[in-house]
């Protein structure tokens, strides 16, 4: 009976590696394809640069939160404005934006104190107030720890002159803080989540999903499909808005433009209940691919062949195999495609980085509770209830 069992193992050990190994492959011919995109048409091929309204919606402080809403005041671009949300008119965060006033006065910056709470997701409240207040037809939605280049507007809105084109988003990259955690957090974004968007966008043909980074589109698609109120209940709200649009028939356009994000100083603790939220998130917006998960976990389930084989040299040799090919990938997707500085320098805790995707996976298969920004949730198909304190 045992050796049934172990046997049994052995045979799931050795189909994970291989279909690991598959997905490996499948990501670096994913990332070599975008590489080979055409970049995002020059000024002159676009007919005109429109106006543009930025919504930043904010909830505390975040590292470098300063710079990062600077950068968005040194833009390349003729005419935009800023709209910065809070929900609390003592919210830290407030101090930053009187600041960034103060230092650009020709700038249209507009700090609104959002005092309705219209569903369960605060930021997506928040923004459905803001957008009142937006005088352009032209949106863009990122989060408020996101730093961009100069010529960011002009590159992410340039698609969009494609009448086939609804809403533009971006990759990006994590700088870690000096704790494991953070540096947990960063490893997982640049060699675990942008692979696998990249992965989606080769095997899909394009995306049909947003990402928080970036969120360019049109005021008039989005009341199409309802406004932001229509999905102010959703946790994973960028997901929805870019699957709402692409739901319109328009493509959503994966930008060659990679943004910035400095991460905070995650306790090992934060930086599980941070991951086990997103996890949730995904499950609950794609459950079919998430399940789908279970075939790219190679580090772990080539340890497993490694274990269940007592180290027979077939599976020293698919530990080897695996272990280069998610590192290869892992470098070439962090410094080719996000640029990312600090890759090289923490890849040794890709293989550690990767059994705790795997465990979190798991821990993700049941249970409904989430914590966001300090406050806990009951996640059910993809909408939040608040838990009383």
């Amino acid at each position: 009976m045992m050796h049934s069992i172990v046997r049994i193992v052995q045979i799931a050990a050795v189909i994970g590696t291989a279909s690991s190994c598959i997905y490996y492959l499948l990501c670096l011919w994913s990332a070599a394809t975008f590489l080979r995109e055409p970049k995002v048409p020059g000024e002159a091929s676009v007919p005109h640069l429109p106006p543009i309204s930025i919504l930043k919606p904010l909830k505390g402080n975040d590292p470098e939160i300063y710079e990062s809403f600077r950068s968005h005041c040194l833009q390349d671009y003729p005419q935009y404005e800023i709209i910065f949300g809070v929900s609390d008119p003592n919210d830290p965060a407030i101090e930053s934006v009187k600041k960034l006033q103060q230092e650009f006065p020709d700038r249209r910056i507009h700090l609104l104190v959002c005092p309705k709470i219209l569903g369960a997701n605060v930021k997506v409240s928040n923004l459905a107030q803001m957008l009142a207040e937006a005088r352009y037809d032209y949106l863009i939605v990122n989060d408020s720890d996101i730093r961009v280049e100069p010529d960011y507007l002009r590159r992410v809105i340039a698609p969009l002159a494609d009448l086939r084109i609804g809403m533009a988003t971006c990759l990006y990259r994590g700088v870690a803080d000096a704790t494991l955690g953070s540096r947990l957090e960063a490893l997982g974004i640049s060699t675990d989540f942008c692979p696998s968007v990249l992965a989606a966008w080769q095997l899909e043909g394009g995306i049909r999903f947003g990402l928080g980074s970036t969120l360019a589109f049109g005021r008039a698609d989005l009341e199409k499909i309802g406004g932001f109120t229509s999905f102010v209940d959703y946790l994973a709200d960028d997901y929805e808005l870019g699957r709402r649009i692409a739901g319109l028939g328009l493509a959503v356009k994966l930008s060659d433009v990679v943004v910035e994000t400095y991460l905070p100083s995650y306790s090992l603790r934060e930086f599980f209940a941070h991951q086990l939220r997103w996890a949730r998130g995904v499950r609950d917006a794609r459950a079919g691919g998430y399940l789908g998960l279970i075939f790219t976990f190679g580090v772990a389930w080539s340890l497993l062949a490694l274990t269940v084989s007592r180290g027979a040299l077939w599976a020293c040799a698919a530990f080897a195999i695996t272990l280069f090919l998610r590192l290869t990938i892992s470098l070439f997707v962090g410094r080719g495609v996000l640029r990312d500085r600090q890759i090289l320098k923490y890849a040794w805790l890709i293989p550690l980085r990767d059994l705790i995707a795997a465990a979190i996976w798991l821990a993700s298969l049941s249970g409904h509770t989430v914590t966001w920004r300090g406050d806990r949730f009951r996640l059910r198909n993809g909408k939040l209830t608040r838990i009383a304190p």
